[in-house]
Order: C-alpha cells, then sequence, then structure tokens
C-alpha cells in the first residue's frame, strides 16, 4: 500500500485564442494522445491579451491506466529523462513542458499549422487515497500515507530511469 502509482496523466494545450487555431490544437492533441479533446475556457477578461471571458482558449485530455503509462515514457523520453526537483511539487506531482509538437512520433511539421507545445501534468497517489474523496465514510489521509516530494522522485528514479537535477 505504500508503492507510488500513477493516478493520471493530464496533457494541456494553451493556445490563447479560438477559432482555426484551437481547432488545429485539438487536432493535435487528439492525434498525440488517442482520445477525446476537452476544451479550456477563459475564467476572466484579460483586455490585454483580447481574452473574453468563457472563451475557449485552449484544450487538454487526461489519461489514465496503461495509456497513460506509455504516454508519459514517450514523453520522458523526449526530455531525455531529464526533470528538475522544481517540478515536483509537495504532494509528489510532477509536471513539464514539451517545446513541439513535432518530438512525438508520427507527427511532421504542417507550415499551415505550425509548431504547437504543450504541457504534461502527472498526478502520484498511493492506493488508499481515495478514502479522502469518497462520499460515504470519509477520511483524511494520514500524514505517514501522503507522497512527499522525496517519494515521487524515488519513484520516477526507479520506475522510469529519470534523472533528477
Amino acid at each position: 500500500m505504500k508503492a507510488p502509482r500513477i493516478d493520471k496523466v493530464v496533457v494541456h494545450m494553451g493556445v490563447g485564442e479560438s477559432g482555426q487555431h484551437l481547432v488545429d490544437a485539438e487536432k493535435i492533441l487528439e492525434t498525440i494522445t488517442e482520445q477525446t479533446v476537452i476544451r479550456a475556457y477563459a475564467k476572466r477578461t484579460l483586455p490585454a491579451f483580447g481574452i473574453k471571458k468563457n472563451e475557449p482558449i485552449g484544450c487538454k485530455v487526461t489519461l489514465r491506466g496503461n495509456h497513460a503509462d506509455e504516454f508519459l515514457k514517450t514523453s520522458l523520453a523526449i526530455v531525455e529523462n531529464k526533470l528538475r526537483a522544481s517540478q515536483f511539487d509537495k504532494s509528489g506531482n510532477v509536471s513539464f513542458g514539451i517545446e513541439e509538437h513535432t518530438d512525438y512520433p508520427g507527427m511532421k511539421y504542417d507550415p499551415n499549422i505550425g509548431i504547437f507545445g504543450m504541457d504534461v501534468i502527472v498526478v502520484v497517489k498511493r492506493p488508499g487515497f481515495r478514502i479522502s474523496k469518497r462520499r460515504i465514510a470519509r477520511h483524511k489521509v494520514p500524514t505517514s500515507h501522503r507522497l512527499t516530494q522525496e517519494d515521487s522522485v524515488a519513484f520516477f528514479k526507479e520506475k522510469y530511469a529519470v534523472e533528477v537535477e
């Protein structure tokens, strides 16, 4: 019950505008992850950037299970299996960026579309964390069972052969 595991992997593309640019990003993300894409909407109006509240400005996909594990291995290979300690939060989750979508296998550069970057967020948990989320008989996760940054770093070093700087 103490062994960490990948709960989910969230892949996010922040485009910053709606229209054809966002549709192109959705198609690319759907091709890379092989799952349906969800749009992300602006939470507030930012006139300096030309963004209105509730305007679609990005897209995301949540991956779980074996599909998340395979995608994570591919994404870590793109960043050469190197992460910084600052990319891990105190709960053991990690996030990193991919600069170009063309780094993924099978993706080619199209001058009409351009290049998109993406964020990969990995949520790491131990079994039994559900007790804090369930509706009936909800309890707090004991401090001794919570995942720390050091536990997560050790997990990534062991399972994915990641170098942490």
